[in-house]
């Protein structure tokens, strides 16, 4: 077992590949390593690759070419019971005729612990997801966050360095997701583990991780912490697939300064912040998030650039307004503004003009 000379990678993906019919590649030379005791998030669509690689990391799977090392050593012909490393997954996966305690301490006896620090070590891991009194349950007599809970603190009992999760909120309600999101976070950051998470729930993976890896067909489309990829999406995938966004397709007409002059189909010119593309004469796909675009003059900036819409549709949801635009020749323009005393409710018909930073405009991939 070769030790690899990235001392600070924990976790690493190098050059990894998997196949499972010999032609077509389901993660595709994927490269990624992540530094101990981070929380990182694999996010993408279905068949992205990214409980492929969760599968990989685990040992259920086995890579078709290329090498991944936990903690500098090579694991790819290690069997996934001595990896070392916690599961959970989002169907609990508890043994339905042992009590709390007995799946507890299941993993605790497949590594031979002797009965007193097993006893020890359960007591622990149950009063750390606040299940300290459900120890003769079965898992039948629990609920779905019950379960969950009891499924996180036996991935936790033998204490990993790493703890795999895949979809584990899946199956739970909205309220309760919210709230585990909060404590898995909570605790991994408090135990100093490292934690692989797979979702396909974007909310999810930006409320809780340090890093977020985006998956889509086999690749990583951008690796960055939560804000960066909301705030700055480095291509249009990344850029549908993270929050809510708007888009207008156009021309590069010329990029200056560190400005792309953008002439949308509808004949507009706008400016926008040139993210990948390189020339006059490409095709480009603006980019603005609806919390970014202002329709009250007041608020608006001097620097801001204008455009004509017309409402189509006003919704007031409470905290916000959600308002549907013609913008463009285009239907589906979203702008979200703040309910504030001094921002007008608007009436469908009605034509405006919004504004928006050209730095908050982004032109990407077409």
């Amino acid at each position: 077992m070769a030790k690899s000379d990235n001392s600070s990678a924990f976790v690493e993906f190098e050059r990894v590949q998997k196949s499972y019919d010999g032609e077509n590649l389901v993660v595709k030379d994927l490269n990624l390593s992540m530094p101990k005791g981070e929380f990182l998030t694999m996010l993408g669509p279905s068949g992205s690759g990214k409980t492929t690689c969760l599968m990989m990391l685990a040992g259920f799977e086995t890579a078709t070419y290329g090498d991944i090392r936990l903690d500098g050593i090579s694991i790819n012909n290690i069997p996934p019971h001595k990896r070392g490393i916690g599961m959970v997954f989002q169907n609990y996966a508890l043994f339905p005729h042992m009590t709390v305690a007995e799946n507890l301490s299941f993993p605790l006896e497949v590594r031979k612990m002797g009965k007193s620090l097993r006893e020890e070590k359960i007591k622990r891991a149950l009063d750390m997801v606040q299940m300290g009194s459900f120890a003769g349950r079965r898992p039948s007599q629990l609920s779905g966050g019950q379960q969950q809970r009891i499924a996180l603190a036996r991935a936790l009992v033998f204490e990993p360095e790493l703890v795999l999760m895949d979809e584990p909120l899946g199956a739970l309600d909205k309220q309760l997701r919210e709230s585990l999101q909060f404590e898995i976070t909570k605790l991994a950051h408090d135990l100093g583990i490292t934690v692989v998470y797979v979702t396909h729930d974007q909310t999810e993976a930006l409320t809780m991780s340090d890093r977020v890896a985006v998956f889509d067909d086999g690749r990583i489309q951008q690796l960055a912490p939560p804000d960066q990829l909301y705030e700055s999406p480095e291509n249009s995938f990344v850029a549908q697939f993270i929050g809510e966004n708007n888009t207008l397709e156009g021309v590069v007409k010329e990029i200056k300064g560190g400005v792309a002059l953008i002439q949308l189909d509808s004949g507009e010119v706008i400016e926008a912040k040139p993210v990948n593309v390189t020339k006059a004469g490409e095709r480009t796909r603006v980019s603005i998030r609806p919390e970014r675009v202002e329709y009250n003059k007041e608020r608006m900036r001097e620097d801001a650039f204008t455009l004509k819409a017309e409402v189509l549709e006003f919704i007031y949801m409470g905290d916000i307004f959600r308002t549907r635009l013609r913008v463009a020749g285009k239907d589906d323009f979203v702008i979200k503004t703040r309910n504030a005393p001094d921002q007008a409710r608007l009436t469908p018909g009605t034509q405006i003009e919004i504004g928006w930073l050209p730095e908050d405009c982004r032109a990407l991939d077409a």
